[in-house]
């Protein structure tokens, strides 16, 4: 991370903190001889020109997990460029998110519109060969409901898939 300004630099270390990154603090002059693999710095403080992936301030205004695919993109770490969303619909609706082979949230939600929306801002954040949808067949309802939102709100190709949940579930004996 290369910025003497003040909230830039707290934005970035708060969002590096939260997605558990660990990362070195550079004046920006400090750049071009820098041996990192990734610079985090403004607009301004960054040089003309620079052989290193850069990403810039206007990254916050994307969601945490945009940001991580962000990061995985520009370091192009993963051999396949796809992304690829899992949805466990049921009164929690759980989500795991795999871009570029890796998995970059596992996340819980009670609401259908708000895991919608947020499926929706990933969706539009990050760039992929193939973008795949895949719902679990468990409870069919809220699996046609979120595929009607999603249709709805996000305009964009995407594909679908349902899974079948059958005997995913472990058994236990008392």
């Amino acid at each position: 991370m290369a910025t003497t300004y003040g909230r830039p630099y707290y934005r970035f270390s708060t969002t590096l903190k939260a997605l558990n990154i660990s990362f070195d603090s550079i004046l920006p002059e400090d750049i071009l001889n820098y041996d990192g693999d990734l610079i985090l710095t403004t607009r301004r403080e960054a040089p003309i020109e620079c052989k290193k992936p850069m990403l810039h301030e206007d990254i916050f205004e994307q969601h945490t997990t945009v940001i991580y695919g962000l990061m995985i993109q520009k370091l192009s770490l993963g051999y396949e460029q796809d992304l690829v969303i899992g949805i466990d619909p049921g009164q929690i609706i759980g989500l795991s998110i795999f871009y570029f082979g890796r998995e970059i949230e596992s996340s819980f939600n009670s609401s259908v519109e708000e895991s919608v929306l947020h499926i929706i801002k990933v969706l539009g954040g990050l760039r992929a060969s193939r973008k795949i949808v895949k719902i679990g067949n468990g409870n069919m309802s809220i699996a046609k409901e979120i595929v009607t939102m999603l249709n709805l709100k996000f305009c964009s190709s995407f594909e679908l898939e349902f899974v079948d949940e059958h005997r995913t579930s472990l058994k236990i004996k008392n």
